[in-house]
């Protein structure tokens, strides 16, 4: 019987790094890097155990078309005070997509913002 408790012992172990390593690898390395320019309608901090930023911006093409929405997720406390600050105002979003996450410890949504830019309004047409 103990040999049997060892090596379920060692094979909950292996599993268990084998999930640390694939969720540490699906947050250093990103699928895809980008910019999104809109308007920041909301940002809030959600979650029962891992509380994590999440956040949803307009992005409007031209005036008097469809709004689409993006939906992002924020690691770092000054970027998400950024975005507090920036609330309402046109702004340029620096963003990673991380795909596979394990869980929604770390994030709701792909999208991991890095940075934050300040733009001035678009003069109406």
């Amino acid at each position: 019987m103990s040999k049997f408790i060892v090596r379920f012992s060692l094979f909950l172990i292996l599993l268990a790094v084998l999930f640390a390593g694939y969720t540490w690898l699906t947050l250093t390395w990103s699928y895809s890097e980008g910019d999104r320019a809109g308007y920041i309608q909301k940002l809030s901090k959600k979650g029962w155990v891992c509380k994590t930023w999440e956040g949803e911006m307009a992005l409007v093409t031209m005036p008097g078309t469809m709004t689409e929405k993006f939906y992002f997720s924020v690691r770092d406390e000054s970027i998400a005070d950024e975005l507090n600050r920036s609330i309402g105002k046109r702004v340029v979003l620096e963003y990673e997509e991380h795909i596979g996450v394990p869980i929604s410890c770390f994030a709701e949504t792909r999208y991991f913002v890095t940075g934050v830019k300040s733009v001035g309004e678009v003069p109406p047409l």
